[in-house]
């Protein structure tokens, strides 16, 4: 059985949903945040030297890096959730698989550091809120064009692209004026399975 080590109101929220959307067993691991400065805890550290959340163990093996644990569950599952068959959709999955967390989170998490930095955060933050427009444009653009972010049906590349597009509805400016990426987010919570890895994981507050 896989052991997922979860840690609260962090990505490894949707390495819970991705597994309860395959049917694979896990059992869940609970870690959680130091509520003065939001770390993680050091027993983290022994699951893995750099004491992260997610991490997987599997098969005497542990795994670390989001895009590389929902990489290694698509495998598991013989391709389900993988890259679709056409190649224009495969070169989307592979896209924002890589997206999510090459491009787009690392501009949200600078924005969350930055507004817990007083006066001085507050004019950095004007600079790159620029940058995020570009990006939440970029996501809309894209889900006008199509029901999921690689094609006509679900993919780990929704799964890991939900984590940021939570992030920026909460705390980024995310709001009605992007009806399409409203809707696929609106979407993706009332899935079953999702709802079923909220219950597993706890509470969860998108930081």
């Amino acid at each position: 059985m896989i052991v997922v080590h979860h840690l609260n109101n962090s990505r490894s929220q949707r390495v819970l949903w991705m597994l309860e959307e395959l049917g694979l067993p896990y059992r869940v691991q609970r870690y959680e945040r130091d509520p003065k400065t939001l770390f993680a805890p050091p027993e983290l550290r022994r699951v893995h030297p750099l004491g992260k959340s997610p991490a997987i163990e599997d098969e005497g093996r542990v795994i670390v890096e989001s895009g590389a644990i929902v990489e290694y569950l698509v495998e598991k599952a013989q391709g389900r959730l993988g890259a679709p068959a056409d190649e224009a959709s495969a070169l989307r999955y592979r896209m924002f698989l890589h997206y999510a967390e090459g491009s787009l989170m690392p501009v949200l998490l600078l924005k969350l550091v930055l507004s817990r930095v007083p006066l001085l955060g507050g004019l950095a933050i004007k600079r790159i809120r620029p940058m995020i427009e570009v990006h939440l444009d970029f996501v809309e653009a894209e889900l006008a064009q199509r029901p999921w972010f690689a094609g006509e049906e679900m993919t780990a590349a929704d799964i890991m692209m939900s984590f940021p597009i939570e992030v920026a509805r909460h705390r980024a400016g995310l709001d009605g004026s992007r009806p399409h990426t409203i809707a696929w987010l609106e979407k993706v919570q009332a899935l079953p399975a999702y709802r079923r890895a909220i219950e597993a994981g706890g509470a969860y507050a998108y930081d």
